[in-house]
């Protein structure tokens, strides 16, 4: 199903690219001189389609650097409260562990194995070796 609406989205744009470069494919000359603009002393003849689709390129990687710069705060902040809800849990499986301990209930805490492997047999889920 993704396919498919990536095709319905993507055969019409493509189309519409090869449309529009068909349709502007005479040369311009973009210029860097602001002082000399009949014969500049840099400037690059390109068709007009490569203009458009790189300022369109440029436009989008910009814009998308800002916005990712902008949201520096937020994943900062993510990471910070992702650290302390790890720190929270294992505060916890400390204190349960504690609990468990001081109340005499060690038959329902996991035993370790001799190996140390995760079962008896020290193998872990998929039955690799510890």
């Amino acid at each position: 199903m993704r396919r498919f609406f990536s095709a319905l989205v993507l055969i019409p744009l493509g189309l519409f690219l090869v449309i529009f470069a068909v349709a502007n494919r005479h040369l311009v000359t973009v210029s860097f001189d602001p002082f000399n603009s009949t014969y500049p002393a840099v400037g690059v003849t390109l068709p007009l389609f490569v203009v458009i689709i790189a300022v369109a390129i440029i436009g989008v990687v910009a814009g998308g650097s800002a916005t990712w710069f902008r949201q520096r705060h937020w994943r900062r902040a993510a990471r910070r409260h992702e650290a302390d809800a790890r720190a929270a849990r294992s505060q916890l499986a400390d204190l349960r562990t504690g609990q468990a301990a001081s109340r005499g209930d060690l038959q329902r805490l996991p035993a370790l194995t001799q190996g140390g492997g995760y079962g008896s047999i020290g193998r872990d889920k998929q039955g690799a070796t510890l």
